[in-house]
C-alpha cells in the first residue's frame, strides 16, 4: 500500500476480504455450501485473528463455478474435483504459453 492508494489490497485477488456470510450472499448460496466445499479441499479460506474464515475473490470465483456444477446436478465432490482440474489445467496452460513465449524469441547463436 501507499499513499496514494491507502486500499491497495481491494485490488489482490488473493487478499480475504470477505466474511463467510458475506461470501454465502454473493454467491447466492449457504454457508454450509462453503464449508463444505472447504471440506473437499476445493477452498481453503483463510482466518481471521478471531478465527473467522475469510475468503479472496479468486476463492468466490472457484466456488461459484463449483456452485454452477452441483446447480446442474454434480454431485460436490465431483464438482470439486472437476473445478481443481480445470484451475490445474488454465495454470498448465499459463505455464506453457510463457514458455512458448520465451522459446519464440530468436536465440543469440541462432542469428549467428
Amino acid at each position: 500500500m501507499t499513499a496514494d492508494d491507502p486500499f491497495g489490497r481491494l485490488d489482490d485477488d488473493d487478499y480475504p476480504a470477505y466474511t463467510m456470510g458475506r461470501a454465502a450472499d454473493m454467491l447466492g448460496t449457504t454457508q454450509g455450501f462453503l464449508r463444505a466445499i472447504g471440506e473437499h479441499r476445493l477452498i481453503t479460506p483463510l482466518r481471521s485473528p478471531g478465527g473467522h474464515r475469510r475468503y479472496s475473490r479468486y476463492q468466490l470465483r472457484i466456488a461459484a463455478r463449483a456452485r454452477e456444477l452441483v446447480d446442474q446436478g454434480t454431485p460436490i465432490e465431483a464438482a470439486c474435483r472437476i473445478v481443481i482440474l480445470e484451475d490445474q489445467l488454465e495454470e498448465a496452460k499459463r505455464i506453457n504459453a510463457e514458455y512458448r513465449g520465451t522459446d519464440q524469441s530468436p536465440s543469440p547463436q541462432a542469428a549467428a
